[in-house]
């Protein structure tokens, strides 16, 4: 049985609040889970100790029997300490959209047309 530390989303429309469980993988994001090891709550500040609440002892003991965290877990699991932190690379989050790219040249385009007639 594969066994992960996962969010499974609780909370209204538009206002989510989500339950740090463990769980097979096979079940539903929202469905059946072993335990629940804490809460995230994303509309809260970042700084707050509200945000993130979690029972490390518990979570240790999932990753000692060989539960994988996911992504986001995994994140919360490093800043809390637990995890060592993993190296990232992502080289094409800074890039700008499309769009973005494109009113950068018009920009440019018309700053230069602009230089030009002052000259």
């Amino acid at each position: 049985m594969a066994m992960k530390i996962r969010l499974a989303r609780g909370g209204s429309k538009k206002r989510p609040f989500y339950r740090i469980v463990a769980a097979d993988s096979r079940m539903a994001r929202d469905g059946r889970f072993i335990e629940k090891l804490g809460t995230y709550n994303p509309l809260l500040p970042k700084g707050s100790e509200e945000r993130v609440k979690m029972d490390l002892d518990a979570v240790k003991a999932w990753l000692d029997k060989g539960a994988q965290p996911t992504d986001r877990v995994a994140r919360m699991l490093e800043a809390a300490g637990v995890l060592t932190k993993k190296e990232r690379n992502n080289p094409k989050k800074a890039v700008p959209g499309k769009k973005a790219q494109d009113r950068a040249e018009e920009k440019a385009a018309k700053a230069a047309e602009a230089a030009a007639d002052a000259e």
